[in-house]
């Protein structure tokens, strides 16, 4: 594995609730960031088909058309749209993090995918708790996408938005000494206005995850133009009410915390790129490494819970030991085993 990794930030408007638009562009993207040297491509949270922004612009019954509407324009992590991006990465040789909503039967996710260099997915996961409004319109996941995997370019991981918030979530990538971090916000030039919403609160919030985790922290956000804010419009015309202008931000911190790219005007559609040196990690952990020697496991530690969760459990599936926990003996396994 080198030390010397090539990364990219995508600052850009998506083709609101066109899941075929959007798919076209974020392959032109990818396209630009490989051109511009990069060997791994960040995108915002929910870049497929865009941020839902209806569901902070309108009381739910009003919400019904762009509900149906964003259904059918989220793709499925086996379907066409994810099959071609996936071919944009192999075909530039480039690692790519998706956010997109995912559709899996009538259920919604906000997930993320790291695709290879090969085009293979390396990691998918979705969001461990939609925030506030997004619970009426996406589901929960598990611990099981709390995860840092190991690639070529270093142990990448991956978080959506106010995941960056969650002391646990963030404490349980740490341990798992990630090194490249992707940090997928949606766009901040809504409800920008409001404190714990504001660019500069979420900026800290990234910042403050490059110190904690002592990683590159890649992020990633979408901007909101003012023809875009009218595909979510009031009853006559206007853009949606909680539009507040331009909400690109996207950047990379240093594991030292320190912001090493220059932002671009957060009404510009871009990417910033960053040539990164992990052995900067090693002189960050020396100070602080809260997963590690600052850590003091004898007063506070996590409990963590990474086994993948269903709703429907076969008893083929169960281990001896989950039978046992559902209070089942010996002869009942069996027999619900050979069932």
């Amino acid at each position: 594995m080198g030390d010397k990794v090539r990364v990219a930030a995508v600052q850009a408007e998506p083709v609101w609730l066109d899941i075929d638009g959007t798919t076209n562009k974020t392959i032109d993207l990818i396209a630009e960031a490989a051109g511009g040297g990069a060997d791994l491509v960040a995108f915002p949270e929910t870049w497929i088909p865009g941020y839902p922004v209806f569901l902070w612009s309108y009381p739910v019954y009003e919400q019904m058309e762009f509900v149906a509407r964003y259904h059918a324009n989220s793709p499925t992590l086996d379907g066409d749209h994810l099959r071609r991006i996936r071919e944009a990465a192999r075909r530039h040789s480039i690692t790519v993090v998706l956010g997109f909503s995912e559709k899996d039967a009538g259920s919604l996710y906000i997930s993320q995918a790291v695709i290879g260099p090969d085009g293979e997915i390396l990691l998918h996961r979705r969001k461990l708790k939609p925030t506030h409004a997004e619970r009426t319109l996406f589901g929960e996941s598990d611990g099981s996408g709390i995860k840092v995997i190991d690639t070529p370019l270093g142990r990448i991981g991956a978080l959506n938005c106010f995941e960056h918030i969650q002391p646990l979530t963030k404490y349980a990538m740490y341990a798992q000494n990630e090194q490249i971090h992707v940090a997928g916000w949606p766009c901040l030039g809504i409800l920008g206005n409001v404190p714990a919403l504001s660019p500069e609160t979420l900026m800290a919030c990234t910042q403050t995850y490059a110190l904690e985790g002592s990683a590159f922290v890649v992020a990633a956000t979408q901007i909101m133009s003012d023809d875009g804010a009218r595909k979510f419009p009031t009853a006559d015309g206007g853009p949606t009410p909680v539009y507040t202008g331009g909400g690109g931000y996207a950047r990379v911190y240093g594991p030292h915390s320190g912001l090493i790219t220059e932002p671009l005007d957060p009404t510009t559609e871009g990417i910033v790129y960053a040539d990164i040196d992990l052995a900067e990690i090693d002189l960050a952990k020396n100070t602080v490494d809260p997963a590690g020697h600052y850590a003091r496991a004898d007063v506070t530690r996590l409990v963590f819970d990474d086994r993948p969760q269903k709703p429907v459990i076969r008893p083929s599936e169960l281990d001896p030991q989950e039978f046992q926990d559902l209070g089942m003996g010996a002869d009942q396994e069996n027999d619900a085993f050979y069932r």
